[in-house]
């Protein structure tokens, strides 16, 4: 029997509301967490060309800018009114993931399980508290809807269709949708070779092409910012692993540090390993959709110059909902492998979660006070000297080319220095200036 409508939407709705629960440090977060969100606040009060002119551009995302700048227009003075919206998308996001779970035949309870896991791996806190991650959370939910639109439709038409429009929204969002078209290859490949899944890659590989083939010469040749974004071969193993070992390894803020110690890098290998075991005992099928879709999901990312958390955004959907999906099946030795993981994966996205919230306490009081600080010398550079107990990275990011704060131009007016003696301010650890002179 089907079950009557409404109780069709009860589970959904529940995820929904147990996302954004688990969310809440996110959701109460008084300021910004680095110096994006400060920047296009500034652009977008500026009056700056369209960003759909600068087709040159090395990142030429004209979707996600346009949206930044019309959120921060209306949201920038109220943060938590401007998490509140991505928050609630990362956790529709997770709402679309436990459709596309049922999709697959997992039940309600398994399919919720791997989305609100999802939401607490530390690749969503991060991109779900970052107002700089929108784009990710643009291409992950195109993604997520041609799944769920291949899984209802029977005319592969149609599902071409509606695949090439949802792909190129994705691609004006960010690179990363270069993603979507090997991830439907391998669901057309897992799920019975239908020809919708056929249909739908086919639709989108011919839209990432096109766009490959018009903005080839840019990608590899434009200028960039940072080493990050240098493209190169040698980077794909050394990638690839630190996406794997980051989730169990709670007390890294981001990813990019994960090779800095070697005991926890070792322990965190051992428990993949162990959950690897577990899911290959249980399902040879979602072992090696663990292992290829985390590749095809990563596959824009892997060859660039370092890893960042928002990078595995769409990594952490596919991986979450199949650790649930294994865990049915999963022996007793296996199941304890998979809750190990998933309870340290889940301990790291809190962690993540509280420590971007103490970044925008911090930024909340920095801002403003660094803002009136250069009010106060219209004719003079003001430097600055963190407290020994304030961290420094913090202010760095804050202060990093700022074009304006509430109105005060800021720009290269602010410097950072070591010494107290050669500062006009101290750098408070909670973000609040000392006069020193």
């Amino acid at each position: 029997m089907s079950m009557p409508q409404p109780c069709r939407w009860a589970v959904p709705l529940l995820v929904l509301v147990a996302a954004l629960a688990l969310q809440w440090p996110l959701l109460f977060n008084p300021g910004y967490f680095s110096h994006d969100e400060l920047q296009w606040a500034a652009l977008a009060t500026s009056g700056a060309p369209s960003p759909w002119r600068d087709v040159t551009a090395f990142q030429y995302r004209p979707l996600t800018f346009s949206l930044w700048m019309a959120l921060s227009r209306s949201l920038f003075a109220s943060p938590m009114a401007f998490h509140a919206v991505l928050v609630s998308w990362g956790s529709l996001n997770a709402v679309l993931l436990y459709g596309v779970g049922r999709g697959f035949g997992l039940s309600r309870a398994v399919a919720a399980a791997g989305a609100l896991g999802f939401v607490l791996t530390p690749y969503a806190a991060y991109t779900h508290g970052w107002v700089g991650c929108l784009a990710d959370l643009i291409w992950l939910s195109c993604a997520l809807l041609i799944a769920l639109l291949v899984q209802h439709v029977r005319a592969p038409w149609l599902a071409a269709c509606g695949s090439a429009l949802l792909m190129a929204l994705a691609l004006l969002a960010k690179e990363a949708a270069f993603a979507i078209p090997p991830l439907l290859l391998l669901a057309w490949w897992l799920d019975g070779r239908k020809p919708v899944w056929l249909a739908a890659m086919l639709a989108s590989g011919a839209l990432a092409a096109v766009y490959l083939g018009l903005r080839l010469d840019v990608l590899l040749h434009a200028p960039r910012e940072g080493s990050q974004y240098t493209l190169s071969v040698r980077n794909l193993p050394q990638r690839w692993f630190e996406y794997q070992i980051f989730a169990p390894i709670p007390p890294l803020l981001e990813i990019s540090t994960t090779l800095r110690r070697s005991g926890p890098v070792l322990v965190a290998g051992l428990l993949w390993s162990g959950l690897l075991a577990a899911l290959w005992r249980a399902s040879p099928r979602l072992c090696a959709l663990f292992l290829l879709g985390g590749i095809a999901a990563l596959l824009p990312v892997l060859p660039l110059g370092s890893s960042w958390n928002h990078y595995g955004y769409g990594f952490a959907a596919i991986t979450a909902m199949t650790i649930a999906a294994a865990w049915p099946q999963a022996s007793r030795p296996g199941r304890s492998a998979i809750l190990v993981f998933a309870v340290l994966s889940a301990l790291h996205g809190g962690a993540v979660m509280w420590r971007i919230q103490h970044v925008g306490r911090i930024q909340s009081v920095f801002s403003p006070a660094l803002a009136q600080a250069v009010r106060a010398h219209p004719y003079t550079h003001v430097t600055l000297s963190p407290a020994p107990a304030a961290k420094v990275w913090i202010f760095a990011r804050l202060t990093h080319a700022i074009p304006a704060y509430d109105g005060v131009a800021i720009g290269d007016r602010v410097r950072l220095v070591d010494t107290p003696a050669q500062a006009d301010y101290s750098i408070e650890a909670d973000g609040q200036l000392r006069a020193l002179r």
